[in-house]
């Protein structure tokens, strides 16, 4: 049976933040991920997983003014060193929650580098990440995200990421697969996951296309939840999306699933 985290960017949205871990727990979740700690009061998140048993198991990696719309840098070759200072200071926040899983938002094209050139700053500011998370016992993933939300992001399908993880050839790097996001760029979900499962790292979950919880569009979820069991996929399912019509009613899902199996 997979194993559900909570995104509390996205639920228990209603509360505060550091409110949502207590919330979750309530939920009967036993672990956790969000967007960005960097603005947080860290020994608070600390205590708040500590309180509640909750293991952290994500969370990413520095990406710019969020707010803004910059979704990561590390294909720019003028924030080289941002991005290595970021890769630093997340895994400092990393050992001090435990989180054992950093994702690097890839960043969008820029319209005044070679495309050539940014995957080359790409592939060596994800090495530089891979290694010293990988001394960290941590491990280094990116994420394919959609272009309909993300126009320019560069990376937005699953041979994309593949074709980066090739070229950097690195053992520490991993791929994080949004079901949603791959939905609505590629499809073919289940064939997917079970002919890259092991380059998968963690999966996150959301229906397409208004992305609420599973059950509210068109992916059958219990049928690639059923894929995951069968193929020993035995990471994490977090459970990211919008919640309809707000987290404690959203999560049936979950209760749905558990009592099919």
């Amino acid at each position: 049976m997979p194993r559900f985290a909570a995104n509390l960017t996205m639920l228990f949205s209603e509360y505060p933040f550091l409110e949502r871990f207590d919330r979750a727990a309530e939920a009967g979740f036993t672990a956790v991920e969000f967007l960005f700690p960097y603005d947080e009061d860290i020994a608070a998140v600390e205590q708040a997983l500590k309180r509640n048993s909750l293991t952290q198991v994500l969370f990413n990696l520095p990406a710019g003014d969020f707010a803004a719309g910059e979704r990561g840098m590390v294909n720019d070759p003028r924030r080289i060193d941002e991005f290595q200072d970021g890769v630093k200071r997340a895994l400092e926040i990393a050992a001090r929650l435990d989180c054992r899983q950093l994702n690097c938002l890839m960043g969008l094209e820029l319209s005044n580098v070679a495309l050539d050139t940014q995957l080359e700053i790409a592939i060596e500011n994800l090495r530089y990440a891979a290694d010293l998370a990988q001394s960290a016992g941590v491990r280094q993933l990116i994420e394919p995200l959609n272009s309909i939300e993300t126009p320019g992001y560069l990376v937005t399908s699953t041979a994309d990421a593949l074709d980066l993880l090739e070229d950097a050839a690195h053992e520490n790097l991993w791929i994080q697969y949004d079901v949603y996001h791959m939905q609505r760029m590629e499809g073919n979900l289940t064939a997917n996951l079970r002919q890259h499962i092991a380059h998968i790292a963690h999966i996150q979950v959301a229906d397409s296309p208004a992305r609420s919880q599973p059950g509210t569009g068109e992916i059958n979820y219990p049928f690639i939840f059923q894929t995951l069991d069968e193929i020993g996929y035995e990471g994490w399912v977090s459970a990211e999306y919008k919640p309809l019509p707000d987290t404690p009613a959203s999560l049936a899902w979950i209760n749905e699933w558990n009592d099919r199996t």
